[in-house]
């Protein structure tokens, strides 16, 4: 049986650093044993993160560092498939997809956004 891991709250980055449809705030995450690339956005005054993998092939999405945002400010796009992420869910909005964005839980308190651990999902230790 594997071993419960509490689960935690991670410090990521101000508030102010995520505006609505701009540039990420990328980080890395252990997700189910394998050190992964994530990112953390601002839609419509919410914040949301997802694993940095593609759903069609497990590539990253962003088409310029920590640039997520399609040109209209409005999708998510995977810059090597034009798969289209809705990015207040990750749900596949359009292009070759196979299923949802892996969410990554998020809060923000007093200021700062914060990550949430899970059972699948670690913080990367040195």
């Amino acid at each position: 049986m594997p071993e419960a891991v509490d689960e935690a709250r991670i410090p990521l980055c101000n508030s102010a650093d995520l505006v609505d449809g701009g540039l990420a705030v990328p980080f890395d995450v252990v997700y189910g044993g394998q050190t992964c690339r994530a990112f953390a956005i601002r839609w419509k005054g919410q914040v949301h993160a997802y694993l940095n993998r593609c759903s069609h092939v497990a590539m990253e999405l962003d088409w310029q560092p920590d640039r997520f945002f399609d040109d209209t400010g409005r999708w998510l796009l995977c810059g090597t498939h034009g798969a289209v992420y809705q990015p207040d869910t990750g749900a596949c909005a359009g292009g070759p997809c196979r299923g949802p964005l892996v969410p990554i839980a998020l809060s923000e308190v007093e200021g700062v956004v914060h990550w949430h651990t899970a059972f699948n999902l670690q913080p990367v230790t040195f």
